[in-house]
């Protein structure tokens, strides 16, 4: 069956009009069947699909109908480090999929942009027409990608990163919401607790940070969610460990859990708090390895509230809902779209307990 048939000695490039013609349809209504944006009744699009097919008519042209509206119909989704990472951790993805969905209502397209956070690297936004830019995920306090957009006019919004005042944010109050975290196992009697944090800067490997070293390490972090975590939990426990981790993932998790459980009983801290649900889960599997119960002689905290069915817990965390954040990052996306003043919006987090926590033994 031949792929097209265009009448014979037909040269020029088939137009929504030739369609229209063909279908005995107006070039409106025949756009409408194109965008899906109107009501159309089914044998009129029918019609109309049936000539498009007839003449070979792909459908309009995205770059003329970009150039109409002056826009690219594209939005960058800036994603700290190598997409890999982002796309193994669960709640990383939820919050993809709650931007994408609005950006697909909005008829908008979703470029996937990494940033490795080389100084050398090119500019990989450089070679695209963008109508916005989202940073969805906690990267970096600073981004040199915030100037070089800023120069062509498109409006940023971001998870709490980049912090610049032209960056319209989803906020969560992290620093509350680990001190809550970290209350929580006071509140059970825990004297003996830890943190285990995701990166504050470059990727080292996992580290116990040493109590003199904590404010100088703070006052130079580059990732502004876990300092404030970190804050929140020195909030209420000044006198607690701290282990850094090299990824925020279920291995380093696991790397940090050793360094505090595999010490004797008397040194061993008895609650625990990470800065992530993957973190904790790798904690977790660090004491099981021990045979060490939770929460009998260790409980543990995370941080997210994604779902782990893996996991032979219901964990004990601080629940940040991520499709929701992924949402409303699409909703400031659109609002700065359409001209309107956009603000830092608060997501609210609340702490959930689950099945790894108790008093201490």
């Amino acid at each position: 069956m031949p792929k097209s048939s265009r009448p014979p000695g037909r040269s020029r490039k088939v137009t929504l009009r030739d369609v229209a013609d063909t279908a005995g349809v107006s070039i409106s209504t025949a756009s409408l069947v194109f965008s899906g944006r109107g009501p159309v009744a089914a044998a009129t699009a029918d019609k109309v699909r049936t000539a498009a097919q007839s003449l070979g008519y792909a459908g309009p042209d995205p770059l003329a109908s970009s150039l109409r509206q002056g826009r690219s119909g594209t939005v960058a989704v800036i994603v700290e480090d190598r997409l890999l990472h982002a796309f193994r951790d669960p709640f990383a993805l939820t919050v993809l999929d709650g931007l994408a969905q609005e950006l697909d209502a909005m008829g908008q397209s979703m470029l996937l942009i990494a940033d490795p956070g080389g100084e050398e690297q090119a500019n990989p936004l450089a070679g695209h027409a963008l109508d916005a830019a989202v940073f969805p995920l906690c990267g970096r306090t600073d981004s040199p990608f915030v100037e070089h957009l800023l120069a062509r006019d498109i409006p940023m919004v971001g998870a709490g990163s980049p912090r610049d005042d032209r960056v319209s944010h989803v906020l969560v109050d992290e620093r509350g919401a680990s001190r809550a975290a970290t209350e929580h196992l006071l509140d059970l009697g825990h004297t003996r607790v830890a943190h285990v944090l995701m990166p504050l800067g470059p990727r080292h490997s996992t580290r116990a940070v040493a109590p003199g070293d904590a404010t100088v390490e703070l006052e130079r972090a580059a990732y502004p969610d876990a300092r404030d975590r970190t804050l929140g939990f020195l909030d209420a426990a000044p006198d607690g460990r701290l282990v850094e981790t090299a990824e925020a993932d279920v291995a380093e998790g696991e790397r940090a859990g050793r360094l505090l459980l595999d010490v004797p009983p008397g040194q061993r801290p008895t609650g625990i708090v990470a800065q992530s649900d993957l973190l904790a889960a790798g904690v977790i599997r660090a004491a099981e390895a021990l045979r060490l119960d939770v929460p009998d002689d260790v409980s543990v905290v995370g941080f997210d509230g994604v779902e782990l069915p893996w996991l032979d817990h219901r964990l004990t965390t601080i629940v940040q809902p991520g499709e929701p954040k992924g949402r409303l990052l699409g909703q400031l996306a659109r609002d700065a779209l359409a001209g309107e003043p956009t603000r830092d919006v608060p997501l609210e987090v609340t702490l959930r307990v689950g099945s790894t926590t108790a008093p201490p033994p």
